[in-house]
């Protein structure tokens, strides 16, 4: 605090010091204008004296002339004790101070440190002034040209509002968002994007300059003034812009400058009028930013392509002021011909190449490999690589050319039917799996399919990926070709003996073998003889000799009761096993009672015995 006090009197001494010199030197000027003044002649002042009033020591006024004497005081004099703004004019200027010449009996002094807004400031210039002490320690009249501009500012500041009047103000320094600027002795905003109609991109240039404004908006509850330089420019511009438009043509060629880059094309000013080309008008090359092309502040011609109805949307062209690349493309290019070009653009179709600057060809992803398996072109080609192929298909006339790389290398089915003939046997690479089948590659461009049926002898597969994965190996058998078709049909299982003629005998008809349940089901039951051989136990098959019915787990014998090699169906039955035995018991039985009535009945011979003694003794007794 000691050090703040020590420098604040420091600084009083030293403009105190400043304004005495200013002072002499304001008398000393004055002295001189004194010496320059036209002396009067002192014979005429003789003449003129009149003694009789010097002796008496008075001299009467008459009321008409002291009126008019008071009323040349009024109008010519400065009553400093007024607190009021007075018009002054600058009589002589220091380093450091200006003289100012208010009618009053002395000359006042301001400092310039307050004309710092008006750098043209000279001898002559009326300047507002307030009375800011009468009389100081040198008997010095002190003004102030910032309080005065401060009291009059507000009032200039809404008249050149509401007015709309152009103001010139003083740019006093950077601040965030844009400048603060010196309207009239008030600090005002000056917003970044109000500065010109194009971005600005250096604001300090603006610093220390006195521009002229157009005050646009005035808040007066926090005394805040915003003002304009843009507004100023756009009245002009809106002039030529009018002028312009309304000259414009399609097929115009006009001179413009760069004015804006963005990521979809480039603003061009033509002079006021704003006009966009589109980043595929830039080149008839494939640039990836108009920045490859053109620079912010280029002076380049560009060509009106298009505009609506009011003109205020202005479709420029760069690339039609030069010749279509297709118009140069040489004529001895033709359909099978060979051509090299880089990859410009990689789409999920296929890639576009350009062969020569401006023109492309597209090679579909189906012409870039003899395989129907289809993949993302991402797969053969990346951005920037360069290719050679072969002219599939060449339309001068609407400029499009498709290209072939799978042409560069012979078509694997040429020969298929020496290299895959039915009943082969080759390994493939699963590459995709369907609903119904998998596809397998046997080599690049040779694709054939399994259906699912022809993946197992034994497993009842519902989906190929229970069975197999993408890019496992298989081992297949050639079933089926069709060589026009480009089709090759393919067999897993026939690699391998079908084992269900072996298990056809062994699991015949009546052959009874052990097994548990392994799973009960709605109408029956599932058991497992073996890792190929399951069998189904119906509900009313699954009953035990004492009633109960067999469980999951529960192991048991059972009677094959149905085979069917070709469906893979094999039904087995434990109640037929003790029913079957029963069956046997029943048989034993009715056939052991049966030879015991046939041992109790009476024969033919024993009858006609009875018979005879029957007879005897009936005639016995008539006798």
């Amino acid at each position: 605090m000691a050090e703040e006090k020590k420098a604040q009197v420091e600084e009083t001494t030293e403009a105190t010091q400043e304004t005495a010199e200013a002072v002499q030197e304001a008398t000393e000027t004055v002295e001189k204008v004194k010496e320059t003044a036209p002396v009067q002649d002192p014979k005429e002042f003789l003449e003129n004296f009149n003694w009789e009033k010097y002796e008496q020591g008075i001299e009467k006024v008459e009321d008409a002339k002291l009126e008019e004497f008071e009323k040349l005081v009024s109008e010519n004099f400065v009553d400093t004790a007024d607190a009021e703004v007075v018009e002054g004019t600058v009589v002589y200027l220091t380093d450091r101070e200006a003289i100012i010449d208010i009618n009053a009996k002395s000359e006042g002094v301001i400092s310039l440190n307050e004309f710092r807004y008006n750098p043209d400031l000279k001898v002559g210039d009326k300047v507002e002034v307030l009375i800011d002490i009468r009389e100081d320690k040198s008997g010095q009249l002190v003004l102030s040209h910032r309080k005065a501009r401060t009291i009059m500012a507000w009032d200039r500041v809404n008249a050149a509002h509401d007015k709309e009047e152009v103001v010139s103000g003083f740019v006093k320094c950077r601040t965030k968002g844009g400048m603060i600027v010196d309207v009239f002795g008030i600090e005002a905003f000056l917003p970044g994007s109000q500065i010109d109609v194009k971005p600005i991109r250096d604001y300090d240039q603006y610093v220390n300059k006195t521009m002229e404004f157009k005050v646009v908006k005035i808040n007066h509850e926090f005394k805040n003034v915003v003002v304009s330089h843009k507004a100023l420019i756009e009245a002009d511009i809106e002039e030529q812009k009018k002028e312009i438009i309304s000259q414009l043509e399609k097929g115009q060629v006009l001179e413009g400058v760069v004015k804006n880059i963005t990521s979809y094309g480039v603003f061009i000013d033509l002079g006021g009028v704003d006009g966009l080309v589109h980043i595929t008008d830039l080149s008839w090359s494939r640039i990836n930013h108009p920045n490859e092309v053109v620079e912010l502040d280029q002076k380049l011609n560009v060509v009106i392509l298009d505009f609506d109805e009011n003109k205020s949307r202005i479709q420029l062209g760069l690339k039609q002021l030069e010749k279509h690349p297709w118009e140069a493309l040489s004529e001895d290019i033709k359909i099978g011909d060979k051509v090299k070009g880089k990859v410009v653009v990689i789409a999920d179709y296929g890639a576009f190449i350009e062969v020569v600057e401006g023109v492309e060809g597209l090679i579909h992803v189906s012409e870039m490999s003899w395989s129907t398996h289809l993949r993302s072109a991402q797969d053969f080609v990346k951005v920037g690589d360069e290719v050679e192929a072969v002219v599939l298909t060449l339309d001068r006339e609407d400029r499009k050319m498709s290209l072939g790389i799978k042409q560069m290398t012979p078509d694997p089915w040429t020969d298929i039917t020496t290299k895959y003939p039915v009943a082969s046997r080759h390994k493939g690479i699963v590459r995709n799996f369907t609903n119904f089948g998998v596809f397998v590659e046997l080599e690049e461009g040779i694709d054939g399919l399994i259906y699912i049926s022809d993946l197992s002898w034994t497993k009842k597969v519902k989906h190929p990926s229970e069975f197999t994965a993408v890019g496992e190996t298989l081992e297949v058998e050639v079933l089926e070709l069709d060589v026009d078709g480009r089709k090759l049909s393919l067999g897993h299982k026939q690699t391998t003996d079908n084992p269900w003629d072996k298990y056809e005998k062994e699991f015949g008809l009546d052959s009874v073998h052990t097994a548990s349940i392994t799973e009960i089901v709605d109408k029956g039951a599932i058991i497992e003889f073996n890792e190929d051989i399951t069998a189904f136990v119906p509900q009313r098959h699954l009953e035990k000799e004492d009633g109960k019915k067999l469980g999951k787990g529960e192991e048991a014998q059972f009677k094959i009761i149905e085979f069917n090699k070709d469906f893979k169906r094999v039904v087995a039955s434990h109640t037929a096993i003790f029913r079957e035995e029963e069956k046997r018991n029943v048989k034993a039985a009715v056939k052991r009672q049966k030879a015991s009535a046939d041992e109790a009945k009476p024969t033919l011979g024993d009858a006609n015995e009875a018979l005879q003694a029957l007879k005897d003794k009936m005639e016995a007794g008539k006798k």
